[in-house]
C-alpha cells in the first residue's frame, strides 16, 4: 500500500525526503487554493450573507479538509475583502455600507476611466472580437437567469477592454474592487430587472473604443460606473431599510 503524504519514511526516521518536501507545500498550497475557491464562490453566489460568522471547523467538515487550508483560505479572503476578522466572532462575511458603496464606486470610476483611456488607440480587432464574444455570453446568461455567472462575465468584459494599457498592479486592484461589489450588483439586477440598462451601456462602451473614440469611452465608462454606483447604494439603502422596518414589526408582535 502507498504511504499517506507526510508521514515519515521507514528509512529517513522523522526527517521528510528531498521527494516528500517538494510534494508537500505544493499539495497543501492545492487544497488551500481549492478551499479558497469555494468559499469565495459561496459568498459571491449570496450562499454566506452579510455579516455571516464563519466557523473553521463547520467549514472544514463541510469543505472535508482540515482546519489549516480554511484558516489561509479565509486569510486570503480578507485580503480580497471578503471577509472580515472580528475581534469576539472571529471571520465573518464582510459588509458594505452605504457611503462605502459610494466611495468603492467613485474609486472604480476614477481608475476604470483612466485604464480605457490608455487602453482604446491600443485595442486591436482580436480585442474587440473577444470583447464581443463575452457580452453574447454575458446577455445569454441574462435571458437564461444564470446569475452566477454574470459577476464572472462582467469582469472578463471590462478586463478584456483594460488589457490593451497593460497595466496589471491597476488590474489586480480593479479586480478586487469587482469582487467586493459582485454579489451586491447581482442582487439589484436580479431584483430591480436592471439587465437591459447594463446591457445597452456595455454596447455603448464598446461602439466608442471600436471607433478609438477615447473621450466618449471615457465618458461613457465613468458614466456606467458613477451610475450603477448610484442606483446600488438605493437598492441597498432601501432593503436595508424594509429589513429593519420587518425586524422591529417582529419583534412588537
Amino acid at each position: 500500500m502507498g504511504r499517506t503524504i507526510g508521514s515519515p519514511s521507514k528509512h529517513s526516521g522523522s526527517r521528510h525526503t528531498k521527494e516528500e518536501m517538494l510534494v508537500l507545500p505544493i499539495t497543501r498550497q492545492t487544497v488551500t487554493h481549492q478551499a479558497t475557491e469555494a468559499l469565495r464562490e459561496r459568498i459571491l453566489r449570496g450562499l454566506y450573507a452579510d455579516d455571516t460568522p464563519l466557523r473553521q471547523d463547520a467549514l472544514a467538515a463541510e469543505l472535508g479538509v482540515s482546519r489549516i487550508p480554511i484558516r489561509e483560505a479565509l486569510r486570503q479572503l480578507e485580503a480580497e475583502g471578503l471577509v472580515v476578522f472580528n475581534p469576539h466572532r472571529g471571520a465573518v462575511v464582510s459588509s458594505l455600507s452605504v457611503d462605502e458603496i459610494d466611495e468603492l464606486f467613485e474609486l472604480r470610476a476614477q481608475i476604470e476611466s483612466d485604464l480605457v483611456r490608455r487602453a482604446v488607440m491600443a485595442t486591436k480587432a482580436e480585442h474587440i472580437s473577444r470583447a464581443k464574444e463575452i457580452l453574447n455570453a454575458y446577455e445569454g446568461a441574462f435571458r437564461t437567469g444564470e446569475v452566477t455567472e454574470w459577476g464572472k462575465l462582467n469582469w472578463e468584459f471590462h478586463s478584456t477592454l483594460y488589457a490593451p494599457a497593460e497595466r496589471p498592479f491597476t488590474m489586480a486592484i480593479i479586480q478586487r474592487l469587482h469582487q467586493q461589489s459582485d454579489r451586491y450588483l447581482r442582487m439589484q439586477l436580479v431584483l430591480t430587472h436592471g439587465e437591459s440598462r447594463a446591457t445597452d451601456e456595455h454596447r455603448a462602451i464598446l461602439a466608442a473604443v471600436t471607433a478609438h473614440d477615447v473621450k466618449l469611452a471615457c465618458s461613457l465608462m465613468r458614466q456606467h460606473i458613477i451610475g450603477a454606483g448610484r442606483q446600488l447604494a438605493q437598492f441597498v439603502s432601501a432593503e436595508r431599510h424594509a429589513s429593519e422596518q420587518r425586524t422591529k414589526k417582529e419583534r412588537r408582535s
